[in-house]
């Protein structure tokens, strides 16, 4: 059956309420406090004072995170706090479900809306005067409740279902990581153990930060290392003086492998293009004398991350030094050997990623189911 309603101003059925002061004894809720999308609180109900000015809150007032919008920080609070300014408390009318005004916020229509109202670049922040104009679908008291009923139970099923596909997601790889451990950690009896520089050349970058320009030539740092490719389309650039500099040790070619050495350790790449570039500090060529597939499997095994996780120093910044690298023991195989063992391990990692596609689909489609019930829901077809 379907809901009849009448299109209200929000500011029509509810007001925002800045009660501000410096708050004690009070658990405090800051936008990190607010998990995105879901409206679940992730931070602690324990007093907490902070320096700056805050806005009361308690169970009558749905709490509604006005910087940077699209991230849905939205709370229905079950208890009395107080909260950041950027977080503006909202009181609604004895005529209006909290829970109702809660799904209509973080349905994607609305969402956009209050992104247009938006100012400031880096900090984009909703006008929420702007946003009070707006006009909700308001139906009766009862109305409401039926669509929250109707809402919570449907986003509980899509809710678990989401789970149980990042869960096969999750396990899918741990699938193909515990096939590379139990190769490496459990070597032939007839397999050679040698150190890393014995069986790879290593070449570490310059030690020195460069200028980066707007147009030039791809410098590859730490963070365009992820595991298995090198994400050269969102590279830094520099400029030829720059690249020349950087390129005179090496310049990569398809079967070397990238390595990060600072932040994210061990994290390697197979060069597969024959695109130029260049590394930037922090970063180390691995030129394999053996398989270089082989090589590479190796490096991102967990084997190989114990092996470096007992040479990092630094806490702030953990870092693996080059002598350190060339220590790591590396169970080598027959030649003929090292191309079976790449088969194999070439053949679980594409069905690995065959199915990582079918559970990212999953995802997306119940993503997508979310938006769909929202849409309806305010439309009036429930």
């Amino acid at each position: 059956m379907k809901n009849s309603f009448e299109l209200v101003p929000i500011d029509n059925i509810c007001v925002i309420d800045k009660n501000q002061n410096q708050w004690k004894n009070l658990p405090y809720v800051g936008m990190e406090d607010i998990e995105s999308s879901t409206g679940k609180f992730i931070g602690s109900t324990n007093p907490r004072v902070v320096k700056s000015s805050t806005f009361s809150f308690d169970s009558t007032h749905l709490l509604y995170g006005r910087l940077r919008p699209y991230l849905k920080k939205i709370f229905l609070p079950s208890f009395k706090g107080h909260c950041s300014t950027e977080i503006f408390p909202i009181k609604v009318k004895k005529e209006v479900d909290k829970k109702f005004l809660f799904y209509w916020f973080i349905s994607d229509d609305v969402t956009d809306k209050i992104n247009h109202t938006c100012t400031g670049a880096r900090m984009p922040r909703a006008n929420m005067k702007e946003v009070m104009s707006f006009k909700i679908p308001l139906f009766s008291l009862s109305g409401q409740k039926r669509i929250v009923k109707i809402l919570d139970k449907a986003f509980t099923s899509i809710d678990k279902a989401k789970e149980n596909a990042v869960k096969n997601l999750e396990n899918s790889k741990e699938l193909f990581d515990s096939h590379l451990q139990s190769v490496f950690a459990n070597p032939g009896k007839d397999w050679e153990r040698k150190k890393l520089a014995e069986v790879a050349n290593l070449v570490d970058s310059l030690h020195k930060t460069p200028k980066y320009i707007q147009e030039g030539y791809p410098m590859v740092r730490v963070t365009d290392i992820k595991p298995g490719y090198l994400n050269l389309s969102k590279t830094k650039k520099v400029d030829k003086l720059t690249f020349d500099e950087f390129s005179k040790r090496h310049s990569p070619k398809i079967g070397d492998i990238v390595l990060s050495r600072v932040g994210s350790y061990g994290v390697s790449a197979i060069v597969n293009t024959n695109e130029s570039f260049c590394l930037g500090q922090n970063t180390v060529f691995v030129i394999p004398k053996i398989d270089s597939k082989y090589f590479y499997y190796f490096l991102n095994s967990s084997h190989t991350k114990e092996q470096l996780d007992k040479m990092v120093s630094g806490t702030t910044q953990p870092t693996i030094s080059l002598k350190s690298i060339k220590e790591v023991l590396v169970p080598i195989p027959s030649v003929k050997e090292q191309k079976i063992i790449v088969q194999q391990f070439n053949a679980c990692l594409a069905e690995t990623k065959k199915l990582e596609a079918i559970y990212m689909q999953k995802i997306e489609d119940l993503e997508e189911l979310k938006k769909s019930v929202l849409q309806k829901a305010f439309n009036g077809k429930f």
